[in-house]
């Protein structure tokens, strides 16, 4: 069974740091690359960012570049989602993404606010 299980979020001060967590099993991730997106209130589905299945190569939205780093542990089955100097703009449910060719999966999402 296929799942993909974010973590780490919650409510943080402007100017704060989280860090999300995306666990996965029941595929083989290190075959995977692996992305974050997000949705804000009132918003479509954004890209926050990818990694390649090594983790040797990333890429950033525009948004996040400079704040946002995604890194992954294909030991641990595991995506991470480092964020610093959040902004109230980055409020939004995160999701993270798993894709092979066409095998895609989903996460269930993990809420970060950004609020004083």
């Amino acid at each position: 069974q296929v799942q993909l299980v974010e973590s780490g979020g919650g409510l943080v001060q402007p100017g704060g740091s989280l860090r999300l967590s995306c666990a996965a099993s029941g595929f083989t991730f290190s075959s995977y690359a692996m992305s974050w997106y997000r949705r804000a209130p009132g918003k479509g589905r954004e890209l926050v960012g990818s990694t390649g299945s090594a983790g040797s190569s990333t890429n950033y939205a525009d948004s996040v570049k400079g704040r946002f780093t995604i890194s992954r542990d294909n030991a641990k089955n595991t995506m991470y989602l480092q964020m610093n100097s959040l902004i109230p703009e980055d409020t939004a449910v995160y999701y993270c993404y798993a894709r092979r060719g066409l095998s895609v999966y989903w996460g269930q999402g993990t809420q970060v606010t950004v609020s004083s």
